[in-house]
């Protein structure tokens, strides 16, 4: 990492840990939200899912009792974009998730179609977690594993597994705001331990704006991802770190849901291609004797809009 990215990511940590303590400090002695405002107006922070990634709600304050709950979904988008980045080259993806919860403790899992260097059949993520809350604000405390079954045989497979924490309140009527931050030791199964710190906000919109029995939500944010050196076989550098936004608006009518969004990210066409190793670069881009030394460029990190379709049902 350079020393600028250093210092970035510590005046990001430092942001993320003053974020949560004024959370806690301005918001902590109100009183617990409806399941409904939670799930209207979370934020995504960048989970990983395709078209049934969503962001999670965090119990009502009086639902500390050990209850069972199960929720499925599934559906489909024109794109599947994790942090900025295609998953499916900009193609279509469907996708499905299951969840069981029991209590403020849960295990889920989701599997959707990808199309990635190592050509996995699929993206399969398991995990689980708890989700306590404190007044107002509702955590997200979880553990995932991201397998990708059917990878090119010698190929040397990139499962990796993350660690997340997220916080998430209410102000006032409308406004949500959350921050997160995730963690894996070998991002990828490239060597390269990785983090990712986000901010978002999301407004509901008024319901009498909206026809009967739909809710919508104005929501967006945006993230910072940087990493440690890779292996010394993929060159032993850093990943390239970048900057990555999107926003959007959400609608939902019982079970029903649809958003469309608009994503970017602050990499050159040529880090574009260090970070995703895309098949379909091409040349003629900035030569970087040491992370691209043919100046290949891919498009898998450019500006996208995307439209997600899914139902859900509990």
């Amino acid at each position: 990492m350079s020393d600028v990215d250093a210092e970035f990511s510590n005046v990001l940590a430092t942001a993320a840990a003053a974020a949560a303590l004024w959370i806690a400090a301005c918001c902590g002695s109100a009183q617990g939200q409806t399941g409904e405002a939670n799930a209207i107006g979370s934020t995504d922070l960048g989970a990983r899912g395709g078209p049934v990634a969503r962001p999670s709600s965090g119990p009502k304050q009086d639902d500390a009792a050990a209850t069972f709950e199960f929720s499925a979904s599934a559906g489909f988008a024109s794109d599947y974009i994790y942090r900025g980045t295609t998953m499916t080259d900009h193609k279509p993806v469907v996708g499905a998730a299951l969840e069981a919860a029991f209590g403020q403790f849960y295990a889920s899992g989701t599997m959707a179609n990808v199309k990635l260097p190592t050509q996995p059949a699929a993206e399969i993520a398991m995990g689980g977690g708890v989700r306590p809350s404190l007044g107002s604000i509702d955590f997200d405390l979880n553990w995932t594993y991201y397998a990708y079954p059917g990878e090119t045989p010698g190929s040397p497979g990139i499962n990796y597994w993350e660690t997340l924490a997220r916080a998430d309140t209410k102000l006032g009527e409308a406004l949500r705001v959350a921050g997160g931050f995730a963690y894996s030791p070998n991002y990828s199964n490239t060597g390269a331990w990785s983090k990712y710190t986000a901010f978002g906000l999301g407004i509901d919109l008024p319901r009498n704006v909206l026809p009967q029995n739909v809710t919508a939500s104005l929501n967006g944010a945006a993230g910072y991802f940087w990493f440690g050196n890779q292996s010394a076989e993929l060159g032993g550098f850093p990943l390239p770190a970048y900057l990555n936004w999107h926003a959007g608006v959400t609608f939902t009518r019982k079970p029903f849901n649809l958003d469309l969004r608009y994503y970017d990210t602050n990499l050159s066409k040529e880090d574009c291609f260090v970070f995703t190793g895309d098949p379909n670069a091409v040349p003629g881009g900035r030569i970087n004797p040491v992370t691209n030394p043919d100046g290949l460029m891919s498009r898998w990190c450019s500006a996208t809009f995307v439209a997600k379709f899914w139902f859900e049902f509990q």
